[in-house]
């Protein structure tokens, strides 16, 4: 009994050992042990604990989930974000691009062919009379003494030196604020839009300047108390040209455009004493000579193969008589006619009939609307002109008229021949027809869904390896839509994924195809003779990033693709001419703002692109009857004037609104421009 009440106080005494916090025991077990015990929840403590438990477990399966193999949703998400990355940085490269092609061109840098902005910075800084080793230390070793500051000129000059590196295309591009609304403006400091292109001037924005803060009051390289002319921005400081004057620029030749209604539909002269006294009048503004269309439907109208060249031929012998040039068009379109004397010349009549039973040979949009304006370039091998391809057709025409003009060429009367190409004898898709329903400045539709083009489409899209792309984009909205409105030309839209890249160098290879084919016919028929080429100036939408315009027009053209070099390569095989519409001011600059218009940045790209490649650039303007400001900016656009290469055109057609003996007021202002061409003062003196 003595024993087992010894047990039991032995056992109760190591139990309150155990529960003594102060017992040796208990101090070693605490010692081991964090010194505070979670107290185990119970009750409503209790199921929220369980249910956060819960959660926590859910949410380490799904990231488990995602992280596995399995995770197919991350995976392509993954993939779509490197796709972005790729383009936000082709972006960047193509920004930079043109950035250093700028500085090389019209700054005078001379950058290595890889630069990097390193070398841009170091440019810079010498330019500025800081020298750089090439270790990158930087210094200026004596600096020149500061002159005392000159009394402020109530001139608005720029009263500090800038460097001029603008587009040579965009004299005019500031010249909004008059010397009236100067006085209304606010002052204002320039800041550069990075996300732009840097080859416009658009990309040059004026930000408000906070009227209470006169932290730019001397920092600013503007006079803050008046607008500037664009000249004097982008001009250097110093003995400055009058803007005016052209004496001692390259003489450029002036060519006139006459009137499609010269001669009917019948190839008869309409008014013979008419054509001398218009030609007696342009020839007192020494102008070089005329041009003159040839119309496919007019001579060769009625019948196949049965050319009527009598009026042209008589027309021609009035044009010899005042000893005039003349470059003569091969106009393989239609005119619809205007206000200027153009009288509407359909196709011939025989193609309209085979139209009628098969009218797959002219271009279709989605819609299945037929545009007779030119022929589809899907029937080019095809034959189907009553056993004819349609570059066959094209060659037995510029044939027939270079046998029948043989003594015209002998004698040299005949300069230039010009081919067309497609709508308005340019090279294009007629994606923009009036007659549809397009107005400015809709995006326009693809003009590919003939039977003979979409055969083509289809071959592609099987050699590709993905018959499916044998379609066309079916989210690229109408004639009139604007590109954020559609899935494929908006911002990150499926112009630049798989497929739209597919689509889009199917399309405007088709375009290059063609001026190859056509172009290689015309290099036998005219051999020895200068053959031009017209490129139309597509550049609204031109500051967005798919260019959507110029991508219905065929011309692969987006911030990330350079759309016209390819062209100008294949082009500059045939030894021609290129001839640039240049762009008018038919639009207010609201509308091409609303518009992402950029003409000055297109004009850059076409010509610098052709000069590149040692390609001649003649010019026709696109709107009749200028002012002297829209001279000027022509003459700017002839003659470059801080090219380095002293580039400029290599002739000038100017399209007329009427025929000049009804527009006498037109002679001044005509007058001046031609002598300016010619190298003279555009003030008469």
């Amino acid at each position: 009994m003595n024993n087992n009440n010894n047990n039991n106080n032995n056992n109760s005494n190591n139990y309150k050992q155990d529960l003594d916090p102060q017992s040796d025991h208990s101090s070693d077990q605490f010692s081991q042990q964090p010194q505070t015990q979670q107290r185990r929840p119970r009750g409503f403590a209790a199921r929220a604990a369980a249910a956060a438990v819960a959660v926590a477990s859910a949410d380490a399966d799904a990231m488990a989930a995602e992280s596995g193999g399995g995770g197919g949703k991350g995976k392509k998400e993954r993939e779509r974000e490197k796709e972005r990355t790729k383009l936000r940085e082709r972006h960047r490269r193509a920004i930079t691009s043109r950035m250093l092609a700028g500085l090389r061109q019209y700054g005078n840098f001379t950058l290595p062919a890889r630069a990097d902005m390193n070398d841009v910075l170091a440019a810079l800084a010498r330019e500025a009379g800081w020298t750089v080793d090439p270790d990158g230390t930087t210094y200026r070793s004596s600096p020149p003494p500061h002159p005392p500051p000159p009394p402020i000129p109530p001139s608005p000059l720029i009263p500090y030196p800038v460097r001029s590196m603008e587009s040579p295309l965009s004299t005019s591009s500031l010249k909004n604020c008059t010397s009236k609304a100067s006085l209304e403006c606010q002052p204002s400091v320039l800041r550069i839009d990075g996300s732009l292109s840097p080859v416009s001037l658009d990309s040059v924005v004026v930000a408000e300047r906070d009227p209470k803060s006169e932290k730019y009051a001397s920092g600013s390289p503007v006079n803050s108390s008046q607008c500037l002319e664009a000249d004097q921005l982008m001009r250097d400081v110093g003995p400055q040209e009058h803007v005016n004057d052209f004496r001692g620029t390259p003489y450029v030749p002036v060519y006139v455009m006459l009137a499609t209604g010269v001669i009917n539909n019948f190839c008869q002269l309409v008014d013979p004493e008419g054509i001398r006294q218009e030609l007696r009048q342009l020839k007192s503004l020494h102008v070089d000579g005329v041009a003159v269309h040839c119309w496919w439907g007019i001579v060769e109208g009625w019948n196949p193969q049965k050319y009527v060249w009598s009026g042209y031929r008589e027309l021609f012998n009035i044009i010899r008589e005042f000893k005039l040039k003349l470059q003569v068009v091969m106009a393989f379109h239609e005119s619809e006619g205007n206000e200027s004397g153009d009288i509407p010349v359909s196709l011939p009549k025989w193609v309209l009939e085979i139209g009628r039973d098969n009218q797959d040979i002219f271009f279709t949009d989605r819609e299945g609307r037929r545009n007779t304006e030119c022929l589809s370039w899907g029937i080019d091998k095809e034959r189907a002109l009553k056993g004819r391809t349609g570059i066959e057709v094209y060659f037995d025409f510029m044939r027939s008229f270079r046998t029948e003009f043989d003594d015209l060429f002998v004698e040299g009367l005949i300069s230039a021949v010009e081919i067309g190409l497609g709508a308005s004898g340019e090279l294009k898709y007629p994606s923009f027809p009036e007659k549809m329903g397009w107005r400015y400045p809709g995006i326009g539709e693809f003009q590919c869904y003939d039977k003979y083009l979409q055969q083509s489409l289809r071959k592609a899209a099987k050699v590709r390896g993905h018959s499916f792309w044998a379609r066309g984009p079916d989210n690229a909205g109408q004639y009139n839509s604007r590109p954020h409105e559609t899935g494929f030309f908006c911002d990150r839209g499926d112009y630049d994924n798989y497929y739209g890249r597919f689509f889009l160098h199917w399309y405007a290879q088709t375009l290059i195809d063609h001026a190859d084919n056509v172009l290689s016919l015309a290099s036998l028929a005219f051999e020895g003779t200068q053959i031009i080429v017209k490129i139309p100036a597509v550049y609204w939408w031109y500051k967005t990033s798919s260019h959507a315009a110029e991508l219905t027009a065929g011309f692969y053209n987006p911030t990330n693709q350079d759309g016209y070099s390819p062209l100008f390569e294949v082009l500059k095989q045939h030894n021609l001419t290129i001839k640039y519409v240049c762009p008018g001011s038919l639009f207010s600059a609201t509308e091409n703002d609303e518009a992402f218009a950029d003409p000055d940045g297109l004009s850059w790209q076409v010509l610098n692109s052709a000069w590149d490649r040692g390609l001649p650039v003649a010019g026709q303007n696109s709107l009749p009857c200028y002012d002297k400001e829209g001279y000027l900016r022509i003459l700017e656009t002839a003659k470059p004037r801080n090219d380095p290469d002293r580039h400029h055109l290599s002739f000038f057609v100017y399209q007329q609104s009427s025929p000049l003996m009804q527009r006498e007021l037109c002679f001044s202002e005509l007058d001046s421009f031609i002598r300016c061409m010619h190298g003279k003062s555009f003030d008469a003196t």
